[in-house]
Parts: structure tokens; C-alpha cells; sequence
């Protein structure tokens, strides 16, 4: 008895569980999450850390350093790279992809707190961390704006009233808040006054100290009654500190602080603008966590913000400026479309051939209950409605009906020979469920070094595989269960009619086609060496097409939206950038193409750098957006000073820096910084002149203009001058220094001292400050010290603990990753550099070349697995290799396609390669079953077996091999921002298989006949083993 026996005997059961099936499947449905890409999350994180007034060096050795050292020590570390500006130190360690993010955070933590005695004691607040997915693009951006408000109060308000209740919606996972800093008072001192007056910055320093503190002062108590003591010892605005005493003559006048320092209610970092195209704005740039429903994310951050407008000043507008969300609508609802063309397509494909409406009907039924009960599968799994996994179902719809093709023809034969349904299903069924198995199993085999393959190849393919091996396993069993009850339902004899003229037409055409194969099959047969050669000629010819293919990574998403990085020279100072950009903003506001502009500059970046998100305009623009992001780029290079880099906004970037405004990177390493400083340049310099190239810039600003203060250490000696108070002084002077905090009910405030904007004008101002000494004595810092001027590194950068230097670049439209990176390599080889420094790819480029390198042994691993599988199933070393001898000419026309319609061979399409080795197996499956039962059963010769095999196979094979063609047509129709993601999945599957259909109808019995007169020169006398397995029972 067979599988398909208990199910053809009880229609009811039967039915009841395919019900079942879609039930549940319907169900799971509901709640898969939706995402634009698969949930490749890299474990990150991020570490920050402070020092007001230090210059880059300084960061780098005193603070980045002893927390490199510190977080080295961590197991699971893939990469560890730190960036040091001025008064900034920012690390970003990325773990192994299996690395729990929670574990990893633990780990930095305590690395932290091991770290913290080595830092300078100088350091105000501690180490702070954070998680983030550097893959992860924005899901989501919004602007606090107003007319009236200054953005120091539109910042407290997004950080204290915005972020916490958006951070509280399931699915977010970071709000990041920039554009301005936290309020603060802000004491500009005069140094004149103070030196007329005779008092030094360091006494006034002290003096707005010891005004506002803030101590315990504890309580009284009666036995009645008890009462807390309190102080008003904390001046919360500007105007309280107006009056405050700094000095006391002898002659007893006062001195107060409005005498000698302008006291404003200011920002705590003046270093740090945010807009809206022209409007001054703080930004909230929002990421979703990993695995979230980013649909439903968006959603529930929209229903938030209702109730936190309500919660504003009326003055303030809290406005959307990017949200992901109706793209990945747009994305998905034409995948789904997609999806339903594939269905009627395949659908309409059954019904031509087996002109039968109750036939047709059958596998029809079969695709949804497969596709449905595939969704409750994916829930199991945890997977998502993603690009990927959509794709993964509209390719495997031809899969998917290949099954129930078989099933249904085979009984529909019998039928017509006159069998009744019922005893039609049971034999039919019998007789094709180790093809039908087979086919399936080695089809699933085909994705199982995929789903082994670590690394992000791995993980960013494995739900696409896993879904599509799902869906044929779902498939396999339907076309088992399901499908024989369905037949000897429903299947009849058909009566004795004239068929209409189409129809009539459409069997002539058939029968037509399958008499010219017939007779081309003998010539082949006749000629089997010139056949076999023509086999031999296609595998070299595979092998010459995929060296001369264009080579891509993973195509590029026409997401509308670009993100910008403004990087300007080495000692541009923060108002003459504030100036440059605002002309970019100009530009890019008058390009047709634009829709709004925001971002913001200074913070974290530096003074003289900026980030910006553009939004282009749907119907204005008619090249990709990429190609735009480029024009818009180079047409800022007229702008002296800066360096504009534009990319288009991705779902997933792979590691990398952040703030680079490209694609791809090179990084270049070394434990000598002047070495590594003369070498990046002289890199960075070739590269711009390397075709195919654009935006290429270097993270190394190189050497920035400084002052150097040279104390005479004796004559300071002589004054009575200590080192620790010139710092002190230097560093309230010019550091934007915190001195103290002030505490109100719902935050902390700083006091930010500093000398006034005249003073801090000219290198010249630092002579003229005064320090104290320890007799009281105001003391001129040009009677000990004398200025040089000298350079200084903007930023120093570290990768592996390592000095390091990122130059980034972007693709002229038409040009692929892999000739770039070839150029690239070429031209780095030219210039010899020395071996203390390294050079490699690294982010997306660096993927692309560890990619290329596994793309042959992944693509040798499936042909190996799958020969061990077909082995195992037919007992058989020989007939696997008849069915792989398909294999190449499926190859020679993906390649072909894909160089035709000018597409390079990327990840999607290796995707392709990897189906077709499943796909056109089956018809040489189909081939080998029915010959080798032939042999056996009836003892007709190889000759005469696999001929026969041939020519009544031809229907199905011709059936299942179009039925895969029309399900990939829908591929190529996207026009979504996916569009390109899905599009050489279609041109490998369709190129690959008209061309492997073409040959492999004959090369394959060609390759039987010789394989099999091998096996019996190898094993006279004894009949292969696969004749006792093609028709065992399953």
C-alpha cells in the first residue's frame, strides 16, 4: 500500500485536514510580522565617551585606547573600530552574527567599569553604551520645529517628552535625538574686566560653584511633628546669576558676575544645528528592534504621537519627515500581485495542456493549500513577510504545481485508458511517488549548504531557502494526499466529442510538437558522440561565462530617499561650514528632483561635518536613485572646502562607518600614524582618478591647524604658577567647560563657562588670560609661555586597535562592484605600498569579495548534495550523474540572460543558479524514473527505455518546465523600490531554463546510454539496484 492509499480511501478525513491546513495557515498569516528585507541583525555596540576641551590625540590615547584594551578582551568580537574628535571618543564593536546582544552587553559593561581607573580623572560623566543593528536603516524620522521656541527648549522637549513614550511602542528599538543639545546657562566672560578688575577666571569659576548646589540638608523634628529643611540654593536661570558676587575690593565694593561675563539662557553644545530645509529643527531619527513588524512599528508610533502632540506647547510642531512604511506597502503589495499573476499564469499553463477544467482545477487547488499551509510554517520559524520570503513563494509556485502536474497526469492517463478514478489514483499515485519524492527531496537538498552557510550570505538567504523548502515539502505532501483523493473524485472519462476548434488547435500543435521531437530524438540518438560534445562544449562554455559575467553584490534598492554626508577641510571653523551648507541646502532645495531636505551638522561629527536625508519627488525624477544621489553629489564639488557624498537609503548596510555617505569602503591599517596618514592620502588621491568611481573621500582629515602653548616650566616655577592651573584655566576658557549642574524637577541642567566670542577669535587671546597664582597674584600667561602655531590630526581613527583609514566610495551608474573592486585592486598594487600597511575591503565591499570566494564552493556544495541525495534514493552511483548532466546548459543560459539584459551576477542571481540545479534535475528525474522502471518491468533495452521515457514524459516535462518559466515572468514586471531585487532571480530562472529545456531533452538520454554502458562494463551481469527502488512504495 502506498502513502496516498488511506487518503484516496477517505475523501472526508482528507478534505477536512487540507481544511485544517488552511485554517491554521490563514491564521499564522495574521500575524507574521512584515519587514522590507529579512532580519539580518548584527550585534552591536556602541560605546561614547566625553572629554570636554581634549583634542583627537588626546581621546584617542587616554580614552579610546584603555577601552579598546579593555573591550578586546570580550570573546565573539568579529570587529572593533573607535573614531576620536575633539572632546569625543566613539567605539563601535560588532560581534559574531550568533552573539546575544543582551550577553554581549554585560560584557561591555563590565569592560567599562575595568576600563574606568585608567580614564582621566578629568572625565565628568562615565562611559555610556548603547545596542544598535548597523544594517539597520531608519524606519522612520521626525522634526520638532517652531517659530517661536528656541531649539535648545525643542530638544528638551523631544528628549524628554518625545523619545521616552515613542521608545515605549513594541518594536522600536532606538530613538536617536540630535540637531541641538539640552539648555543650559552660559557665562561668556570678558577677559579685559577680569583683569581690570584683578580677578581670575579660575576665582569666578569657583564662585558660581560654591552659589549653586545642591547637598543634603536633612530635617527637624519635634515629637509632634517633623519638618524638611530646605535651601534655595540653586539659581535655575540666567538672570540669577546676574547679581551673583565673583569679588570683593578692599575697599570693600563688590564685584558681580553681569560685570565682567554676558549670562544667557543657551544651549549646553552651541556646536550642534539641526533643520528642515530652511527651518531650524530637531530631528528624531527612529530605528525599529530586531524581528519587528515594522508595518505595525510605524503604526503604533503614528497613534503615539497623537497623544504627545496633545502634550505640547502650541507652538511646537511635531512633524513626519521619512517614513518606510508606504513603501514597503507599495514593495509588498506588488510582490503579492506578483505572487497572484504567478498563480493564474502557471494556472492557465495546466489548463492548455491538459484541457480538462476539473483537471486544471486540481492543481490549482493545490497551490494556494501549499502556499497557506507554507505560512504556518513560516510562523513556526519565526520568519517575516519580507521581500525575500515573497519571492521565496512566487518561485516555488512552479514548484509547488510541478507535483501536482505529475500526480494528475499520470492518473488522467490511466483514466483515459479506460481505469476507473478511483483504482487510477491508487495505481497513478503508486507509480510517480518516488518521482514525486524524489523530485522534491533533491530539490530541498539543493538549499541545504545554504541553510549551513554561516556568515551574513547565510543569514540574509537562509529565511529565502527555508521558505522555499518549506513550501515544496508542503507541496510533496499535498500532491500525496490531497491530490489522488481529488482525481478519483472528480477525474471522468471524457466523453466522445468534438473538441472546439481551439482546442482541437492546441492538441494538433502538441501532438505536432512531440512528433518533431520524436524524430529529432533519433537523430540525436544516432549521433550520440556529436551530442555528447555538443554537452563537454557547454560545460567549458559555463565555465568561460561565469569569468566574463559583470559581478555585483546585492542589487541596490530605488528606495527615493538618499543620505548625505557634508565633510569639510582639515581647520574650517563651525560658521564658515554653517555657511557651505547652507548653500547645498539652497542647491538641493532648487534640484526638480528634491522633495525636502533636513539633517543636521556639528555633535558628534564634528563642527565641520553634516549629515543630511533627501527626499526626492516620485514623478520628477527619471534616473534611479542612486544615479541621482551621484549627479546631486558632484554638482556640490564647485563648493571650496568640503567633500559631498550622497547614497541611496538601503534596508540593510553591511558594517562599515557610519557618516561616510557611500556604499563601499577600503581600509587601510597600521601601527605607524604618520605612515598610515602619507599612505591614505596617496590611496585615497589614486582613487579618485579610477573609472567608475564617484564620491570617493577619506575619513582621514588629516592635519588640522593648532596652537601650541609652550610654558617656560622655571620662570612659571619662579611665579608661583602651577601646570594643573593653566589646564584649569585653558579648559574654562575655551572648552565649553561644565563647572556645575543645576536640578529641577524633571532633568539636570549645566552651567557652561567659557570666554566670551572676541576672546576666542584669534590664537593671540590665549596670552592675554591671566592665572593665579598661589600668592593670589594675577599672573599674564605671556610672562611664562609663548604661542606656536602647529597641526594637529582632526580625528584619529582605530580598527582592531590599530591606527586606521576608511576611503569610501560610490559606483557611477552602469558600473559594478566587482569591476570597481578589480580597479581598485589594481591601482592600490601599483603604488607598492610597504607592508606595515594593510589594505582590505571592508562593509558591503568587503562581503562581496568573502562572497565571490564562496560563490563556486556553494554552488559545487549543492551539485555534492544533491548527488548524494539522488544517490541514496535510487541506490545508484550512476543515474544521479545522469540527472546532474543537465545542470550545464541551465547555467550557460542564466549566464547569457543575465549578460543580455545587462545585469550583473549578484547574490540574487547565484539564488537563481542554485534553483535551477533543482529545477532542471526534475525533468531528467522524470526521464531515469520512467526508463530504469521500463527496464526492469517490461525488459526493453537502455535504447528503447529511455527513447520511450523520453516521448511520453515529454508532456509533463514540457508542462512543469513552463509552468516555472510563466511563474518567473512576473519577477521582471516590478516596478517598486524591490523591483531590482527580485528581477534576477526571473532572468537566471527563465534564461536557465529555456535553454536547459532546449538541450537537455536530448543530451539526457545520450548521457544514459553511455553511463549505462559504463555501469555494465563496470557490473556485468547484474542490473542496477535504482530498478528496485524507482517504483517502491513511499
Amino acid at each position: 500500500m502506498s502513502v496516498s492509499s488511506p487518503f484516496v480511501r477517505r475523501p472526508v478525513g482528507t478534505a477536512l485536514l487540507a481544511l485544517g491546513v488552511v485554517l491554521l495557515g490563514l491564521l499564522a498569516y495574521q500575524r507574521l510580522p512584515v519587514a522590507p528585507l529579512p532580519n539580518v541583525s548584527f550585534p552591536t555596540i556602541v560605546v561614547n565617551a566625553s572629554l570636554s576641551g581634549a583634542n583627537p590625540e588626546t581621546m584617542a590615547s587616554t580614552v579610546a585606547t584603555p577601552l579598546e584594551r579593555s573591550l578586546g578582551t570580550i570573546s565573539g568580537i568579529s570587529q572593533m573600530t573607535s573614531s576620536s574628535s575633539d572632546g569625543s571618543t566613539r567605539v563601535v564593536v560588532q560581534f559574531d552574527l550568533d552573539k546575544d546582544i543582551d550577553d554581549a552587553a554585560r560584557e561591555v559593561q563590565a569592560a567599562i567599569n575595568d576600563a574606568q581607573p585608567l580614564l582621566p580623572s578629568a572625565m565628568t560623566s562615565r562611559p555610556s553604551y548603547r545596542k544598535m543593528n548597523p544594517a539597520a536603516a531608519p524606519i522612520m524620522i521626525l522634526s520638532v520645529t517652531s517659530d517661536t521656541l528656541p531649539t535648545s527648549e525643542l530638544y528638551q522637549l523631544a528628549d524628554e517628552r518625545i523619545a521616552p513614550p515613542i521608545l515605549q511602542v513594541p518594536g522600536v528599538g532606538d530613538v536617536n535625538v540630535g540637531g541641538s543639545s539640552s539648555p543650559a546657562v552660559r557665562v561668556s566672560l570678558d577677559p579685559r574686566r577680569l583683569e581690570h578688575a584683578g580677578v581670575s577666571l579660575t576665582a569666578v569659576a569657583n564662585a558660581i560653584r560654591s552659589a549653586t548646589t545642591s547637598t543634603p540638608t536633612g530635617f527637624v523634628a519635634s515629637p509632634a511633628t517633623r519638618w524638611e529643611v530646605d535651601t534655595d540654593s540653586q539659581l535655575m536661570q540666567a538672570e540669577a546669576f546676574e547679581d551673583l558676587i565673583v569679588a570683593r575690593g578692599e575697599d570693600g565694593a563688590v564685584m558681580h558676575l553681569s560685570d565682567v561675563a554676558d549670562i544667557e539662557n543657551g544651549v549646553e553644545d552651541r556646536y550642534n544645528v539641526g533643520f528642515q530645509n530652511e527651518q531650524p529643527a530637531v530631528l528624531l531619527i527612529i530605528s525599529a528592534s530586531s524581528g519587528a513588524n515594522v508595518i505595525d512599528t510605524i503604526a503604533g508610533i503614528r497613534e503615539r504621537m497623537a497623544s504627545i502632540e496633545s502634550q505640547l506647547p502650541q507652538s511646537a510642531s511635531l512633524s513626519v519627515q521619512l517614513d518606510r512604511a508606504p513603501g514597503i506597502r507599495a514593495s509588498l503589495h506588488e510582490t503579492q500581485l506578483t505572487l497572484m499573476l504567478a498563480i493564474a499564469l502557471v494556472v492557465l499553463v495546466v489548463f492548455l495542456f491538459l484541457r480538462n477544467a476539473r483537471a486544471t482545477l486540481i492543481p490549482s487547488l493545490a497551490i494556494p493549500v501549499s502556499l497557506i499551509g507554507t505560512f504556518a510554517m513560516m510562523h513556526v520559524m519565526g520568519f517575516s513577510l519580507d521581500t525575500l520570503s515573497l519571492m521565496a513563494l512566487i518561485v516555488s509556485i512552479g514548484f509547488l504545481v510541478d507535483d501536482a502536474i505529475v500526480v494528475v497526469e499520470n492518473i488522467a492517463r490511466h483514466i483515459e485508458q479506460g481505469m476507473p478514478p478511483r483504482q487510477a489514483a491508487l495505481q497513478g499515485a503508486r507509480e510517480v511517488g518516488f518521482t514525486v519524492t524524489s523530485m522534491s527531496v533533491s530539490l530541498v537538498a539543493v538549499f541545504l549548504p545554504l541553510l549551513f552557510m554561516g556568515g551574513f550570505i547565510g543569514r540574509m538567504f537562509f529565511e529565502f531557502a527555508m521558505t522555499l523548502s518549506l513550501a515544496v515539502l508542503v507541496s510533496l505532501v499535498i500532491s500525496l494526499t490531497l491530490t489522488p483523493m481529488l482525481c478519483a473524485r472528480w477525474l471522468r472519462p471524457g466523453r466522445k466529442r468534438r473538441p472546439p476548434r481551439w482546442e482541437a488547435a492546441l492538441l494538433a500543435f502538441g501532438q505536432g510538437c512531440q512528433r518533431l521531437y520524436s524524430r529529432s530524438l533519433d537523430i540525436a540518438l544516432r549521433h550520440r558522440r556529436l551530442t555528447l560534445l555538443s554537452l563537454v562544449g557547454v560545460i567549458v562554455l559555463n565555465g568561460y561565462l561565469y569569468v566574463a559575467v559583470d559581478k555585483g553584490f546585492i542589487p541596490e534598492q530605488d528606495t527615493g530617499r538618499l543620505i548625505g554626508f557634508v565633510r569639510g577641510d582639515q581647520s574650517l571653523s563651525f560658521d564658515a561650514m554653517s555657511t557651505k551648507l547652507r548653500t547645498i541646502r539652497e542647491r538641493l532645495a532648487r534640484a526638480p528632483e528634491v522633495h525636502s531636505v533636513l539633517g543636521f551638522m556639528g555633535g558628534r561629527g564634528g563642527g565641520a561635518s553634516a549629515t543630511l536625508f533627501v527626499t526626492l519627488e516620485e514623478d520628477q525624477r527619471e534616473a534611479g536613485t542612486q544615479a541621482i544621489g551621484n549627479r546631486l553629489g558632484a554638482s556640490m564639488g564647485d563648493i571650496p572646502g568640503i567633500n559631498t557624498s550622497m547614497m541611496a537609503l538601503q534596508d540593510i548596510r553591511i558594517g562599515g562607518r557610519e557618516n561616510t555617505g557611500t556604499q563601499y569602503e577600503i581600509t587601510l591599517k597600521s601601527d605607524d600614524l604618520a605612515l598610515l596618514d602619507t599612505w591614505s592620502r596617496r590611496v585615497s588621491d589614486a582613487m579618485q582618478d579610477v573609472d567608475g568611481l564617484t564620491g570617493v573621500d577619506s575619513d582621514s582629515r588629516g592635519e588640522g591647524q593648532a596652537v601650541e602653548l609652550n610654558v617656560d616650566r622655571d620662570t612659571a616655577k619662579r611665579l608661583g604658577v602651577d601646570m594643573q592651573d593653566v589646564d584649569t584655566l585653558l579648559g574654562n576658557a575655551f572648552a565649553q567647560s561644565s563647572i556645575t549642574s543645576l536640578y529641577d524637577a524633571d532633568n539636570q541642567r549645566y552651567v557652561i563657562l567659557e570666554v566670551d566670542s572676541e576672546h576666542r577669535s584669534t590664537p593671540e587671546a590665549i596670552s592675554r588670560l591671566h592665572v593665579v597664582n598661589d600668592e593670589g597674584d594675577a599672573i599674564p600667561v605671556s610672562a611664562f609661555s609663548h604661542l606656536e602655531e602647529t597641526t594637529t590630526p582632526v580625528s584619529v581613527n582605530h580598527q582592531g586597535q590599530f591606527a586606521s583609514t576608511t576611503v569610501s566610495f560610490n559606483l557611477e551608474d552602469g558600473v559594478t562592484l566587482g569591476d570597481a573592486t578589480q580597479r581598485i585592486r589594481r591601482t592600490v598594487d601599483d603604488l607598492r605600498l610597504p607592508t606595515a600597511v594593510q589594505v582590505d575591503f571592508e562593509g558591503s565591499a568587503g562581503a562581496f569579495q568573502s562572497g565571490m570566494q564562496a560563490m563556486p564552493w556553494l554552488i559545487l556544495a549543492a551539485l555534492v548534495t544533491v548527488y548524494l541525495v539522488l544517490g541514496i534514493l535510487y541506490e545508484s552511483y550512476i543515474h544521479p550523474l545522469t540527472i546532474l548532466s543537465t545542470l550545464p546548459s541551465a547555467g550557460v543560459g542564466a549566464l547569457l540572460a543575465l549578460m543580455l539584459l545587462d545585469t550583473p551576477f549578484t547574490l540574487i542571481a547565484l539564488i537563481g543558479i542554485i534553483l535551477l540545479i533543482g529545477v532542471v534535475k526534475k525533468n531528467a528525474i522524470m526521464l531515469v524514473d520512467f526508463a530504469v522502471s521500463a527496464e526492469r518491468e517490461r525488459g526493453l533495452s537502455a535504447l528503447e527505455a529511455i527513447r520511450e521515457a523520453a516521448v511520453v514524459r515529454f508532456r509533463p516535462i514540457m508542462m512543469t518546465t513552463l509552468a516555472a518559466i510563466l511563474g518567473a515572468i512576473p519577477l521582471l514586471l516590478g516596478t517598486d523600490e524591490n523591483a531590482a531585487l527580485r528581477a534576477p532571480l526571473g532572468i537566471t530562472i527563465i534564461g536557465g531554463l529555456i535553454l536547459s529545456q532546449l538541450l537537455t531533452l536530448y543530451t539526457t538520454p545520450v548521457v544514459y546510454l553511455y553511463l549505462d554502458r559504463l555501469h555494465r562494463r563496470l557490473r556485468p551481469g547484474r542490473l542496477d539496484n535504482a530498478s528496485q527502488r524507482s517504483t517502491s512504495t513511499t
